[in-house]
Parts: structure tokens; C-alpha cells; sequence
């Protein structure tokens, strides 16, 4: 018998940032590592990854870090964690580590080619008294897998992001008849995602878009811009399908975008031929298809590029159809209509589809049922997905007769506790929190720097600079005041003169004849001008004190 503590770093009651962690007595394992994707509030924050510092701390009984599939939300931490656990193993299918290997490349990321270990589906990987066995799953992208956790007291089964869909085969086939049998072995508890679990029936085939992309080619007379994401492989294959079937040339924009149709091509996941991918020299031609990768951390920042003419090898004409072969989503809503209104303006035709008639690859509600119904497990943790999607895969659970009771909802950092194949909820916490990444620095910027961003995008900044004689200590002029983003200087002339006054009578008050008090100086300025700017304006802006000697 052993002991079992389940939790999540990151993933819960939030999109994205997924991070599992289930500890087996002293041996942890270790299930994906993703980044949350920063939204408007996050001023300069490009993306979000969970706290590691527990992985850190308990690194030497860490057996591996599994990922199930190479997308940013499962994936996108794992850079960042090698960088700083350089000794950690990481496991993952052969696409799958194909696609960390370029991250780690382009993050200039040193790593221990033996440390990454490319597994294959369905073959088991013993650790002790425990194995890992990764079973296949359907998702938009090739080498998906669950992973089941085998442990004395039965199997803890994470899903990871998946879809039934029986149209889909080769690398994306999920495998039913392994899933049956891993419920019938006995599956203490099972950890599935929730993110469509509001939805009701199957998600397929409203995963596939097949009939609007041939519809939307045959309809284009002449060039058609298409906008992809270089992580939903599925789509990609579905529209080089669809190409196949005309006799249209393809360019490809966007180096990492190549490289993974490049790999798609390697893997014979499409058959087509090479012949048709054109280059520069084509992007003009009528008939051409030309692939604009879209990134989700960036949004529309190739197409933006491209509308407003700073891409030197393509102009939007207003005979070109632009196709965005994704649903435009809550969170790039306001951000896409105003990308189709700069198109629609340059004359070009705008072809989009709503989130409402297209679902990306994620459980639905049957979908939950199905696969409750396979696994049998005596416990379920809805996981993967904001709270109210979390309390929607509860209630497929209990529609398919689990007991309110082993159903486990919890937060980030709360540990699920497991004595003898039993639930023991001591109320444990483990520490959480959001890492900050801002550009190519892969330190957390903190909450202090954004809460200084906040403050500037919404009050401005005032300097004040003043110049001492450095012998007698004497203030030589009038201090001198800059605003960015707080006033128009023409139109407050008085304000301007009163925060000279009050800066140069802190000055005097903290000098003599042979000593300067600097920091009183800084923090009595900051204090009295805050306050008389706020008497005046009520706005706060950040207050700089620059004191030069001469």
C-alpha cells in the first residue's frame, strides 16, 4: 500500500499553465508543463507559467516530466525549467520531442540530449514499484497521449486534451480497446480535462472544417491568404488535403511554420507533393494559397504586418480573399474584428468562422461521458479548464452515476490525498503562483514591475531633475520637470511652476553646506507632489528624482 498525493501547479480554474504533479510515496511524477497566454491586464507580459520551485526543491525524487502533446498550453514551460533543472528527464512521444527540441534550440536553451527520452505509445516504462504507460488520444496535433500512472493501489489515468473521433487515424487514432482495458485493472483516479465540458453531445465533427476549406478555395478566383496556427497540425493536413485536390501552388511564410509542415511531409502524416510548395518568387501568382502562421502569445502579428505594409514580399490586393482557418475566440475577439476591418478596408474579401459552428479538439460533454465509461475510476478530478468548466465535467461525472463524494474539485497548490486506495482530505497546500515572462528573459519580472507598468499606462510619469553646485551644495537653477503620458505642458503652466516649487524646497530642507540627504530628497518629493497631484488632478503618476552634482 502506498501513499498518493495528486495537485496541480497549474490548470486549474484557468486556461492554460497546465502542470500535474502526483507523488507515489517519495517518487514524483510529473505531467506537462504549459504557459498561460497574458492577457490585456499583464501589461509587456508575453506569457504565464506556473511556480516550480516545489519540482526545484524535490528535484532528486523526481522520476520525469511527461508531456502529452507538443502545444504551447501543455508544453510552453518546459524551456524555462530546463534552463533552471538542467538534470530533469523529460518524456515524450517522437513528435512530440521533435517540436521541443526547436523550442529549446530557439531559446538557446542548453540541455542533456540523454535527458530527453522519446517514448512510444503503448509500451510500458517501469519506475520501481510504479510504471508510466502512455496510452494514444485523439487531438489536433500527431503523438497525443493520456498517461497512466500504475501504482500499488491501482492507476492514476491523466488524459491530458482529447476528442473521440473514429475519422481520425494513424497518429491521431485514440486507442479504446487500451482504455478499456486499463478501467478494467482498476483506476483509482482519473484526471480529465474540462474546457468543452459545458457543451453538449460530441465535439466531432465540429472539429473539422474540410467542407468550408474546399468551399472557400474553389470559391477564391484568385490568391488566397490563409492564416494558420502552427500548433493545430490536424488543420494544416486538412487543408493541404483539400489543396491536393487542385492544381494551386503553395507558399509557405514563417520559419517556424515551414518547419512544421516540413515535418508533417518527413512523417508521410499528407501526401503531397513537394514540388507544389513555391517560394517568394510565386506570392504573386493568381492562383497561389499562401500560409501566414499565426501564433497565439502574438496574435495576428504576421497578418498585422502584412496590412500595414511592413512586410517587403506581400501586399494585401483587393482581389485576394484572406481565410482565418481558426474560430476567432473570447480573448482575440476585439483584437480579429479590428484585423478583418483593416482587410475589408484594403478591399480584399474576409472569410471567418465563429467558435459557436467550430470547436477545436477538446472533450464535449459526451465525450467526458465516454470516457467515464471506459475507465470506470473510483475517484474524478475534473482538471485542465476555468471553475465553471470544471463544475460542468462534475456533472457529466455524476450523470453517468458517480457519487458526489468521489468527485474531487480543487484549486491550484490543494493536494488530493490517497492512504490505501482511499480519500484522506487533510486540507494540504503546496506553494503557487504565477511566473511573469516578459520577452526573451526567462525571470519572473514580478508583481512590482506590472504593478509600475499599470501605473504608468494609466497615470504617466513625471521627472524631476536638478542640478547642485557640487562645492557649496547650492541648487544652480529652477528644478526642471518632464511628464510623459500625465499632461500637456502648454496647458498647465501653473501646475508646472508649483511642482518646481515644491521639489526645490525639499531640495533646501535636506542640504547643507557640505551634505546632501538624496534619499530624503527622492521620498519627500514623491510624497508631496503625489499629494498635491492628486489634490489637483486626481491622477497618481510615477515620480522620478533625478540630483546631479556640477
Amino acid at each position: 500500500m502506498s501513499k498518493i498525493k495528486i495537485f496541480a501547479l497549474g490548470g486549474l480554474n484557468e486556461e492554460g499553465k497546465n502542470m500535474y504533479v502526483v507523488k507515489v510515496d517519495n517518487d514524483i511524477f510529473v505531467f506537462d508543463a504549459g504557459l498561460k497566454f497574458a492577457s490585456d491586464k499583464l501589461l509587456g507580459v508575453d506569457y504565464v507559467i506556473p511556480n516550480f520551485d516545489y519540482i526545484k526543491e524535490n528535484k532528486k525524487n523526481v522520476k520525469g516530466l511527461f508531456i502529452t502533446h507538443g502545444h504551447e498550453k501543455n508544453m510552453g514551460a518546459v524551456c524555462d525549467i530546463i534552463s533552471e533543472i538542467p538534470t530533469l528527464k523529460v518524456y515524450a512521444t517522437k513528435f512530440t520531442m521533435g517540436m521541443l527540441k526547436k523550442e529549446l534550440l530557439d531559446s538557446n536553451v542548453k540541455y542533456n540530449h540523454r535527458n530527453l527520452i522519446s517514448i512510444d505509445p503503448h509500451k510500458k516504462i517501469n519506475f520501481g514499484k510504479s510504471s508510466i504507460f502512455p496510452v494514444r488520444l485523439t487531438h489536433s496535433i500527431p503523438d497525443n497521449v493520456g498517461y497512466a500512472l500504475n501504482t500499488p493501489d491501482g492507476t492514476i489515468f491523466y488524459t491530458g486534451n482529447y476528442v473521440f473521433d473514429a475519422t481520425m487515424l494513424g497518429p491521431y487514432k485514440a486507442d479504446i480497446g487500451k482504455l478499456a482495458y486499463i478501467g478494467k485493472q482498476g483506476v483509482l483516479c482519473l484526471l480529465g480535462e474540462s474546457m468543452y465540458a459545458d457543451k453538449i453531445g460530441y465535439t466531432s465533427p465540429k472539429n473539422r472544417i474540410d467542407k468550408l476549406i474546399k468551399d472557400t478555395i474553389n470559391k477564391a478566383e484568385n490568391r488566397l491568404i490563409v492564416t494558420v496556427f502552427t500548433a493545430h497540425v490536424s488543420r494544416i493536413e486538412e487543408l493541404f488535403n483539400e489543396i491536393s485536390k487542385t492544381t494551386r501552388r503553395v507558399v509557405v511564410m514563417g520559419h517556424k511554420l515551414q518547419g512544421i509542415i516540413n515535418d508533417i511531409l518527413d512523417n508521410n502524416y499528407i501526401k503531397f507533393d513537394r514540388e507544389r510548395i513555391g517560394d517568394l518568387s510565386n506570392i504573386n501568382d493568381k492562383d497561389v494559397i499562401i500560409l501566414v502562421s499565426n501564433e497565439r502569445e502574438k496574435p495576428f502579428m504576421n497578418l498585422n504586418r502584412i496590412i500595414n505594409g511592413y512586410d517587403k514580399f506581400i501586399k494585401i490586393k483587393p482581389t485576394d480573399t484572406v481565410f482565418f482557418m481558426e474560430p476567432i475566440n473570447d480573448y482575440n475577439e476585439k483584437l480579429a474584428i479590428k484585423v478583418v476591418d483593416d482587410i475589408s478596408k484594403l478591399g480584399a474579401n474576409v472569410i471567418t468562422m465563429s467558435r459557436k459552428d467550430n470547436l477545436l479538439h477538446h472533450a464535449s460533454s459526451e465525450d467526458i461521458m465516454l470516457m467515464l465509461d471506459l475507465m470506470n475510476p473510483k475517484y474524478y478530478m475534473p482538471v485542465i479548464g476555468e471553475y465553471r468548466h470544471m463544475i460542468a465535467n462534475a456533472n457529466c461525472a455524476m450523470h453517468v452515476g458517480m457519487k458526489k463524494e468521489n468527485i474531487i474539485l480543487k484549486q491550484n497548490g490543494e493536494v488530493v490525498n490517497f492512504v490505501k486506495g482511499e480519500l484522506k482530505d487533510v486540507f494540504e497546500k503546496v506553494k503557487v503562483d504565477d511566473i511573469l515572462i516578459d520577452g526573451n528573459s526567462s525571470k519572473d519580472i514580478g508583481e512590482l514591475v506590472l504593478k509600475d507598468r499599470e501605473l504608468l499606462s494609466d497615470n504617466g510619469i513625471v521627472i524631476i531633475c536638478a542640478t547642485l553646485d557640487k562645492r557649496t551644495k547650492e541648487v544652480l537653477a529652477m528644478p526642471e520637470v518632464l511628464t510623459r503620458g500625465f499632461i500637456y505642458v502648454k496647458e498647465s503652466n501653473d501646475l508646472i511652476e508649483e511642482m518646481k516649487k515644491i521639489s526645490l524646497d525639499v531640495i533646501q530642507e535636506n542640504t547643507s553646506d557640505n551634505y546632501v540627504e538624496y534619499n530624503k530628497i527622492k521620498l519627500g518629493i514623491r510624497d508631496r507632489l503625489s499629494k498635491y497631484l492628486y489634490e489637483e488632478t486626481e491622477c497618481r503618476p510615477m515620480i522620478i528624482t533625478v540630483i546631479q552634482e556640477v
